[in-house]
């Protein structure tokens, strides 16, 4: 039978953020819906609802009977439906149908929304969401108190509306267009419960070792402030500068500031870049340091007092209007402030003047070194480290302390639907987002819940390196994977012999970038140079990304050799030869194979090989997978990661009947935490 569910839950409100999981005690399971696709019956199930009574007691054993009997559960977003069914002990291993993942991989990498309501809005479908909940919810009630009536025709509307979508997509899927997609939705749909198994696992956190971390970037922060400040000053003169303004920052980089902000962007929608120039420089004024002093009319306080007619002052200060209540005046020097940088393209221009966000830090950063411009190489240096610093306070540690369990568990929310390469994303936090490599001292809030236990990472060995090799059939690539050559080693040789001492770990960043369509542009020379010798050296995957070219601009998308296609609706062939949308077109069937396709494949089996034991997965960052590991069954676990690595290839052909001529390796990792990890 193919059964359509979906379920209904209370919610937790706590610091004004909406908990609707089931591992927050509060939260009970409300409703169960559950539409039949072969027969027409439904049934809607209250559970915990202030109209429940006693006839609703056997709810459960009626549920759990449906169950039973399902060969095909369907649901949109099952993550969430799984939880709340395992959570209240109710057992389904069966196939499952998640029609908001489908939709995601009909969309073939095109942004678009995936909620229920948009889907059916899109697709125009007869049934769709009306607004029940969101309208309670803002009335104060909780799930459970909302009328059960209203609840249930709620439900009830959503049961219609996913089955009309499963039937709409699955047409889709039928499709001669879409016949390749089908390897990659039944990995999709089997990772979806091991990612839900993940999560209900949680990994425990330590808090101490959170506060530590905490602290130690709390006093980073605060010591590159100090240095920003310091250096601001003596750029800028005593022209104040607030360093979380883009704004104001941009004045600091680019020491120009628009004439007219309302008109500043749209000035250079009809200028080229060979007029570029002459348009800022028109539309723009210098900035010149200044000098502050007080100001005399209110003596430095910003304020002052009127008097009244017989003298006296009035009670209340008014807002001292020769210096805009700041208490100083600042009187301009004949010395540019600032930098100086000059932007190299419209592409630059912001509502603020001129981004300053990661990609022109860097490319910025490259010019300084080049024209050894130290000043203003660690000035930039400090403010992207400040972005970063101030990111991993405000998405992990303090992301990490919002959604910690009292039971000192964080419960892992990964995603399959929101990149555009099929690799998983996070919430709460995002995990996906953490620097790579083995220094990241979030890591170490992480242990095992058992005492003795430990933290196991199995980590692809070059995944996207060894991709890449296979999808192109590079030779050289290939052979460098055979005898076990040093690429990073490679990488930080050429950029030292080019004239910028590098070391390997530092070379990690620059190896496989080019193979995500990166380039040597914003590149110090003897970063750029590698990028020149990576496509001197590598032909095979050169040539590779210009049949990626010709494929996207003849048919208007790509297929990977798993299946899983990549739509380029607008991608042209430009008069120079070139083709549009390159940089995607290279990264999306690497990034995409190598976790999108290939890491879920080892992740379902690993899960398998797990279940009778205790040791559970618990997490996956990019190419790796974290195993929060019994002290009994330490060696076990490593045996089965042994195990995985005499078949990779073979699972691979298995599911996706290719064959991998490039060896793939997991290395394994063991250690108290998942930093201070080591190699086994």
């Amino acid at each position: 039978m193919r059964r359509v569910l979906d379920v209904e839950n209370s919610i937790t409100l706590r610091d004004g953020k909406i908990f609707n999981d089931p591992y927050e005690p509060a939260n009970t399971l409300t409703e169960v819906g559950v539409l039949c696709l072969d027969t027409g019956e439904k049934r809607l199930l209250p559970f915990d609802h202030k109209e429940a009574t006693e006839k609703h007691k056997s709810n459960a054993c009626v549920l759990q009977r449906m169950l039973n009997n399902t060969t095909l559960l369907i649901g949109h977003n099952l993550q969430y439906d799984l939880a709340w069914l395992w959570a209240n002990d109710f057992k389904y291993d069966g196939d499952i149908y998640d029609t908001m993942l489908a939709e995601y991989l009909l969309l073939r990498g095109q942004k678009q929304p995936l909620s229920l309501e948009q889907c059916a809005i899109r697709r125009e479908l007869q049934y769709q969401k009306d607004d029940t909940l969101k309208t309670y919810y803002k009335k104060g009630y909780n799930t459970n108190e909302i009328p059960l009536d209203e609840l249930s025709h709620y439900l009830d509307l959503d049961l219609l509306t996913t089955g009309e979508l499963y039937k709409a997509i699955e047409a889709d899927f039928n499709t001669p267009a879409s016949a390749s997609l089908r390897s990659v939705q039944r990995i999709t749909f089997n990772t979806c419960k091991v990612l839900t198994r993940m999560s209900m696992a949680g990994i425990r956190v330590d808090r101490d070792a959170l506060e530590h971390v905490r602290n130690k970037f709390e006093r980073e922060r605060k010591e590159i402030l100090d240095r920003l400040q310091a250096t601001t000053r003596e750029l800028m003169g005593g022209t104040p500068i607030n360093l979380n303004s883009p704004e104001q920052m941009s004045w600091v980089i680019f020491s120009i500031k628009p004439n007219n902000k309302k008109e500043w962007v749209d000035i250079f929608d009809y200028v080229d870049d060979k007029g570029f120039k002459d348009a800022v420089r028109k539309n723009s004024k210098m900035l010149f340091k200044t000098v502050a002093s007080t100001c005399p009319a209110c003596n430095g306080y910003g304020r002052v007092y009127k008097k009244r007619k017989d003298g006296t002052l009035y009670k209340i200060p008014n807002k001292c209007t020769d210096c805009d209540a700041r208490g100083f005046l600042l009187t301009e020097t004949k010395e540019m402030a600032g930098l100086g940088f000059f932007p190299p393209n419209k592409k630059w221009v912001s509502a603020n003047g001129f981004g300053v966000g990661k990609t022109n830090l860097d490319a910025l950063i490259a010019t300084a070194k080049n024209n050894n411009m130290e000043k203003a190489n660690e000035f930039l240096q400090d403010v992207k480290r400040l972005s970063a610093v101030s990111s991993y306070l405000s998405s992990f540690v303090d992301g990490i302390i919002t959604n910690c369990k009292r039971s000192n568990k964080l419960h892992i929310n990964l995603t399959q639907h929101i990149t555009s390469t099929g690799r998983f994303s996070g919430r709460n936090p995002n995990m996906q987002n953490m620097p790579r490599g083995g220094t990241f001292p979030i890591k170490r809030v992480f242990i095992s819940r058992w005492e003795g236990g430990k933290i196991i990472e199995a980590d692809f060995a070059q995944l996207e390196f060894r991709t890449a090799a296979f999808l192109a059939q590079d030779k050289t690539a290939m052979q460098e994977i055979d005898t076990g050559f040093d690429v990073h080693s490679y990488t930080a040789k050429v950029i030292s012999d080019a004239g910028q001492p590098t070391g390997r770990q530092d070379a990690k960043a620059h190896t496989f970038a080019p193979l995500f369509g990166a380039t040597g542009y914003g590149r110090s020379k003897a970063e750029a140079a590698y990028y020149k010798q990576f496509v001197e050296k590598y032909k095979g995957i050169a040539r590779w990304h210009s049949r990626l070219g010709d494929e996207a601009v003849n048919e208007g998308k790509i297929t990977n050799v798993s299946g899983r296609q990549y739509a380029f609706p607008d991608v042209h062939r430009r008069e120079n030869g070139s083709v549009s949308h390159f940089t995607m077109i290279k990264n999306y069937p690497v990034q995409g194979f190598a976790t999108g396709d290939v890491v879920p494949v080892v992740l379902i089996e690993l899960d398998r090989l797990l279940e009778p034991m205790q040791s559970c997965l618990v997490n996956s960052v990019h190419d790796s997978m974290v195993i929060d590991t019994h002290p009994d069954e330490i060696d076990d676990v490593l045996g089965i990661i042994d195990l995985l690595n005499t078949n990779l290839n073979d699972m691979i052909k298995k599911e996706y009947e290719i064959d991998m001529n490039v060896p793939l390796l997991l290395e394994s990792k063991i250690g108290d935490n998942w930093l201070d990890t080591k190699d086994v």
